[in-house]
């Protein structure tokens, strides 16, 4: 348990900073880090970034790393809860679909929000429950019992309830009593949880929790994305809500489902089901496709990165909203 007490402490601390030395701290840590980070794991970022955004070499690497760097920040914030759940609404913005959910939540049947290790994901959480949402975080459990006590004390601390992963019979009542379940999508479930979807134009094994659950409970499955301005502001994106089907074939519902989830999470084939990639940094960007397959709205940091990400799915800018946001036309 020495972590634990290391880690409360350091967070004491780093509650004193004014929170702009706090995030200057906390990306020169993330710069000092990078450089030992290996080699091996530097070229496979960079693979990745490549074969999703079509960059060059330099452009990925640039990418890789604002994508690395972004964890400092991300650390002072977890460090900082007890100092921010109080003006949360200062940090974050939510925006989006909230209307839609909440007409889902005033029906008290729950909800499901599924999201990726994008952002500061821990924040989003965070920012949910301290607008009033009742939300349930799933979690696996750390390695460290120190670090593991630790994240699920702040977890709590900003007013979410946190259960393991193991336990589906707590999550399946909570959900009925009118929770929202948090669940992150992008995770790398065994073969036999999993189920094969397209993924960047490749064959992938995706989790398929929220498709199952969604189907299974007949409750909306609210996509949710969180990204930092370059002025350290948050917004947090609620999508419109997916309702999985619900036919006599339960496999080919959840792999639809679960496609169509993981298309607002992912680079996935744009003329089928839209298009998403979630690379924070210097770069977040958000897409699907809108009731008419027509349109695609394209959520990034900057009108550079929606630009570029409307380039790789080959579609033609045709409306430029406030800062960040693209509407497109494929």
């Amino acid at each position: 348990m020495l972590s634990y007490y290391a880690v409360k402490l350091l967070s004491r601390l780093i509650c004193l900073l004014p929170h702009t030395a706090a995030m200057l701290l906390g990306e020169a840590l993330a710069k000092i880090a990078w450089i030992f980070v290996p080699a091996k794991r530097k070229r496979l970022a960079r693979e990745q970034v490549m074969r999703c955004l079509h960059t060059d070499a330099a452009e990925a690497d640039r990418i890789a790393r604002a994508s690395s760097l972004r964890f400092g920040t991300m650390f002072m914030e977890v460090l900082r809860f007890p100092v921010m759940k109080e003006h949360m609404s200062d940090y974050v913005t939510i925006v989006g679909a909230v209307d839609e959910l909440n007409a889902v939540m005033a029906e008290g049947k729950g909800a499901i929000f599924a999201t990726s290790h994008s952002g500061n994901w821990e924040l989003m959480g965070g920012a949910f429950a301290c607008a009033g949402y009742p939300l349930v975080g799933v979690a696996k459990k750390q390695s460290s019992a120190g670090m593991d006590r630790f994240i699920n004390e702040y977890r709590t601390l900003v007013g979410m309830h946190i259960t393991y992963s193991s336990s589906v019979r707590e999550m399946f009542r909570m959900l009925a009593e009118g929770w929202i379940i948090g669940l992150i999508s992008d995770q790398d479930p065994s073969l036999r949880d999993g189920i094969i979807i397209d993924f960047f134009g490749q064959e992938t094994n995706a989790f398929t929790g929220a498709a199952s659950i969604g189907r299974f409970r007949s409750v909306p499955i609210f996509p949710v994305f969180m990204h930092r301005e370059p002025n350290g502001h948050h917004v947090l994106l609620v999508e419109s809500a997916i309702r999985a089907p619900k036919t006599e074939d339960k496999e080919a519902d959840i792999r639809q489902t679960t496609q169509y989830v993981v298309s607002r999470h992912g680079c996935g084939n744009t003329r089928r089901n839209g298009f998403g990639c979630t690379i924070d940094g210097n770069l977040f960007v958000s897409a699907a496709l809108d009731k008419n397959k027509i349109n695609v709205i394209i959520s990034a940091n900057n009108i550079e990165c929606a630009e570029r990400a409307v380039h790789a799915a080959s579609c033609v800018v045709y409306r430029l909203y406030c800062t960040g946001w693209v509407s497109a036309r494929i």
